[in-house]
């Protein structure tokens, strides 16, 4: 019905939209990390750990999707990737083991650890897992140290196995710009749902020291990625070259996404300005859907116009491109007749999410739940 070409471009904006969902999601790990910035008491933090706990599982599904479309649209760079990066996909997903624990045992009676120990497992799960994630994504532009065989059979070619990256200045920027981004939009989230007014009175300076970081560390990634060296790929011959400036000619061959990026930042911008100046508590949703925007774009750039979207380090012609990494064209075929089902799973979180927050939780509610987090 599609040429392979159409169905890898589409798997690519699928996998670009899950991917900009779950960086959306990470407020849960933003917040996570300011228990005891915006809570001063143990009732207060009640209030903030339900708050979120009634959405951690909300983010884990929509890295489940996005994990499970790039291994089964592009398995080649899920093996690549996760198995030779292998200490810091291990050390995200310990990251992401640990909140699940934290949730369940927090308030569990006769808890041996106490609560402060599950706290500090939440705070681990929303700093370093978000920045181990950070990391991860920027090496889709800074790329990676493997080799592809004409066999398609793979191996890293640096011991570290991946925690190489943690010595690129950009691959960093990248991981702590996520870090402070999902804080300040945590803190939004806060506004937008807890009843307290002692935490939501703290939540401005938050924002702004937050925002503040972000926005730095956001103008410096930016301008490393439209500036950088990039790889370009004959989309016949699938042979790979280096490109001087590559995304931004991508940004000009493309300037609707050029568009969409300017959008995106300014609603961003928008949501942070409301909330600081009005407290408006519908400030997340517009800085949540600039977040959206920012990321899908910035995902796209990197596997269109015929860009290499995993560079490799080692030996150029062994980068990922869409065309060398993706399934076959069968395969991509029946995915995108089960890929219906992705509007339902977001209708149904956009359905749970609607069920829980008829009304902003206070801490009376959490108190009266014998089952709360």
């Amino acid at each position: 019905m599609f040429d392979l070409l159409t169905l890898q471009q589409y798997w690519w904006f699928l996998i670009s939209l899950l991917g900009a969902l779950f960086v959306f999601m990470t407020f849960v790990q933003g917040g996570q990390t300011l228990l005891y910035t915006l809570a001063k008491t143990e009732d207060e933090r009640d209030v903030l750990v339900n708050s979120l706990g009634r959405k951690w599982e909300l983010t884990f599904t929509m890295l489940v999707m996005f994990g499970g479309a790039l291994f089964a649209a592009m398995p080649l760079f899920y093996a690549v990737s996760f198995g030779g990066a292998y200490y810091v996909w291990m050390g995200i997903l310990f990251c992401f083991i640990i909140q699940a624990v934290a949730y369940e045992y927090r308030k569990k009676p006769d808890n041996f650890y106490g609560e402060r120990f599950y706290e500090t497992l939440l705070y681990i799960n929303g700093s370093l897992g978000i920045f181990l994630i950070g990391v991860a994504v920027a090496t889709l532009f800074s790329g990676g140290n493997f080799i592809v065989n004409e066999n398609n059979l793979s191996h890293w070619t640096m011991q570290s196995y991946g925690l190489e990256a943690l010595l690129n200045p950009f691959n960093v920027a990248f991981g702590l710009m996520l870090v402070f981004l999902s804080r300040f939009q945590g803190a939004l989230y806060f506004l937008n749902n807890v009843d307290v007014p002692t935490v939501t009175a703290r939540v401005k300076k938050v924002v702004i020291v937050n925002f503040g970081m972000f926005l730095i560390l956001f103008l410096y990634v930016l301008a490393t990625i439209l500036f950088m060296d990039g790889l370009r790929y004959d989309p016949d011959t699938l042979v790979v070259s280096v490109e001087s400036m590559k995304f931004l000619h991508s940004f000009m061959d493309m300037p609707a996404l050029a568009g969409l990026l300017l959008v995106g930042v300014l609603t961003l911008l928008y949501g942070v300005v409301i909330a600081v100046t009005k407290k408006a508590q519908k400030a997340i949703w517009f800085s949540g859907l600039g977040v959206i925007l920012t990321v899908l774009v910035l995902f796209l750039i990197l596997g269109l116009d015929a860009s290499a979207f995993y560079p490799s380090l080692a030996d150029i012609q062994s980068s990922l491109t869409i065309q060398n990494s993706s399934g076959s064209h069968y395969t991509l075929e029946v995915m995108s007749i089960v890929s219906v089902l992705v509007p339902v799973v977001l209708l149904y979180i956009i359905f749970v999410w609607r069920s829980m927050d008829k009304s902003q939780i206070t801490i009376d509610e959490v108190k009266s739940d014998p089952h709360h987090y």
